[in-house]
């Protein structure tokens, strides 16, 4: 058993909050408003996030960071990737110095292009092996309603990793460890963008071809990024990779596939943000992100090309479209 805080009450950080309470775990998750910790505390639900999911009673929330640190030997960071560096400032002067940080969010933060990790060794000054993800096809609602799935633990400390996959296991999810934490933080920051141009594709009227086509050749661009950033090809067609890219690719449940769609159906990003309930979808920013991080070391990934200038250069989707079906052809 671990004394866990999980920071970030979204959809994720209370499922996985879930996870761990089921697992035994003793669990305090840290909410931003004072009145949704009131709700978790006195429901048992986040309804907002996961409906009606009944959440454990042993279950703690609070919005007062420093009280949900206190004691922790592991933290979950689960707020988003963009705001991961600013809320880490405040909170680092609570966390223990031994307690293994573990990063739940997905993406490549937008000034630096740092991992997540990065991000978190850069603000702590933790040893690297202090520093784990969790990561992989794991859609929050039906980890919440207890569908059966499989998760990613990735640390380069074996015994944390081990540690990790111990706190999480539960009847319905099963984790596995990977020591492979580039690979593992790449195709989670990567798969939000093709699901993006998955979600284009749908909204304009095109069908399961072009997704597999899609999803296969997303999937070949970021195995060209994990691989020049040192990532394992191993990790990528796995869990962390392709298991995560195709249940973002094809769930209606999916923020980023969602948003997508809106866009495919002629909607602007402020439609489609509208529409989302204001919850803007990772790959929007990541598409900057993982474009420059990309082009930094002269990989080319032209779909997360044609997303970025979708989303960021006003590019139509249709125009988006027969750019790629206007490329060169070539061997595969």
């Amino acid at each position: 058993m671990v004394n866990a805080a999980v920071m970030g009450a979204g959809a994720w950080g209370t499922a996985l909050a879930k996870v761990l309470a089921d697992a035994g775990n003793d669990v305090t998750l840290w909410a931003r408003r004072s009145e949704l910790a009131d709700e978790i505390n006195d429901t048992h639900r986040n309804a907002s996030r996961l409906g009606d999911a009944e959440l454990p009673k042993t279950i703690r929330a609070t919005s007062d960071a420093r009280e949900a640190l206190t004691g922790a030997c592991t933290v979950l960071l689960a707020v988003p990737s963009q705001t991961l560096r600013a809320n880490l400032e405040g909170w680092a002067g609570h966390i223990d110095d031994e307690a293994t940080l573990v990063s739940v969010a997905k993406g490549i933060e937008l000034d630096t292009l740092l991992r997540m990790s990065q991000v978190i060794e850069q603000v702590t000054n933790a040893n690297p092996a202090r520093i784990a993800v969790v990561t992989g096809p794991n859609l929050a609602s039906e980890i919440a309603d207890e569908q059966p799935a499989a998760t990613v633990v990735a640390c380069t400390d074996s015994g944390r990793a081990v540690a990790l996959q111990r706190a999480f296991s539960t009847g319905y999810l099963r984790p596995y460890t990977n020591a492979d934490v580039i690979g593992a933080e790449i195709g989670g920051a990567c798969k939000n963008v093709i699901a993006l141009a998955c979600g284009m594709a749908a909204g304009v009227g095109l069908g399961e071809n072009t997704a597999a086509a899609i999803i296969t050749r997303g999937l070949a661009e970021i195995m060209r990024l994990g691989i020049a950033l040192g990532a394992k090809g191993a990790t990528l067609a796995g869990l962390a990779g392709v298991g995560d890219l195709v249940a973002t690719c094809t769930s209606p449940q999916s923020r980023n596939r969602a948003f997508g769609e809106r866009l495919g159906k002629g909607g602007t990003i402020q439609t489609a943000l509208a529409a989302g309930g204001g919850h803007v979808a990772e790959g929007v920013t990541s598409s900057q992100s993982v474009l420059a991080l990309a082009s930094s070391y002269d990989v080319e990934m032209p779909l997360t090309d044609a997303v970025h200038r979708v989303c960021h250069r006003g590019l139509s989707v249709e125009s988006a479209v027969a750019l790629l079906l206007g490329r060169s052809t070539k061997p595969e």
